[in-house]
């Protein structure tokens, strides 16, 4: 099995390129739904493909100057050592519950994956918590500490689960810092690259890493991110969100093993594909609708 990665591998590069957003959260459920595996080896592999995967954008962003340096390294001084940690429990699962660990595991992703996707569409809809501005942006002793505080708890889920890497932290700092957009999200891809080389690295101590879908995995997503960001999607950022959050909070519930989890993914994933559908179909008859000339 190695196009099978190389085309999903494709299309997370490619959301990701096209997008700017997080669609490198919808790697480990597709790895546990899709390719059948087990929820520790998906987080693992996961964040090693991350790693590798978003140190081209991390490189990027630094020489386009949109990354806060200073906020990083806090950040990445409660993330780090924690996601480690992460790692860490998520070994001690592995090895204290045998063949239930799966199960612990399948449901930290599953928890994880709800929550980033609420987090995700709550991207979409909450206005910013304070006012973004131009201005060099001087952190005080409370900025730092609040750093480190949100590098430790969601470093310790991205550890754990693999999620939330793209996702809390760009959401937290909308929400404390007053930095515009572009530095948001350069912020945030760069600290995510640094977290997940080192949650990556632990867990490829761990054995928790299947290094040839990785590789698999790379030779798509690479190529597919360079050619995809050269284009822009025409669709409103907050309908790529809304889209993407969704298929987080499914597949969230599909491996929560919720009642009736089959159908409410089946029934989301219809439903959404017939909105994106009726927008798409709505967007292009307003755009070929010819324009009446006005009256004298």
């Amino acid at each position: 099995m190695t196009w099978q990665f190389t085309l999903t591998g494709l299309l997370i590069g490619s959301i990701v390129g096209l997008t700017g957003m997080g669609g490198g959260s919808l790697m480990t459920p597709i790895l546990v739904i899709v390719f059948g595996f087990k929820p520790t080896y998906a987080v693992g592999t996961d964040i090693v493909h991350g790693a590798i995967f978003k140190t081209f954008g991390a490189i990027r962003h630094r020489r386009l100057g949109t990354v806060h340096g200073h906020l990083t390294l806090w950040m990445f001084l409660g993330s780090g050592p924690l996601s480690l940690a992460g790692v860490g429990v998520a070994s001690l699962i592995k090895h204290h519950y045998g063949d239930s660990a799966q199960s612990i595991e399948s449901y930290a992703v599953g928890a994880a994956l709800v929550a980033g996707g609420i987090g995700f569409l709550a991207k979409s809809f909450v206005k910013r918590g304070v006012q973004a501005n131009d201005r060099p942006f001087i952190l005080s002793k409370r900025d730092k500490i609040l750093a480190v505080i949100i590098g430790a708890v969601f470093g310790f889920v991205v550890g754990l689960t693999s999620v939330g890497s793209g996702t809390f932290f760009g959401l937290v700092m909308v929400l404390v810092y007053p930095l515009t957009m572009p530095k948001i999200v350069g912020t945030d891809i760069f600290h995510a690259a640094a977290l997940l080389w080192v949650a990556g690295i632990g867990h490829l101590v761990s054995g928790n890493v299947d290094l040839h879908a990785t590789a698999w995995l790379l030779t798509g997503s690479i190529p597919g991110v360079l050619i995809s960001s050269r284009f822009t999607v025409r669709l409103p950022d907050v309908v790529l969100r809304v889209a993407l959050g969704t298929i987080l909070v499914l597949s969230g519930i599909k491996l929560l093993n919720a009642p009736g989890s089959s159908w409410i993914l089946v029934a989301g994933l219809v439903a959404l594909g017939i909105g994106l559908a009726v927008y798409g179909l709505r967007a292009w008859l307003g755009r070929s609708r010819p324009v009446e000339p006005q009256r004298a």
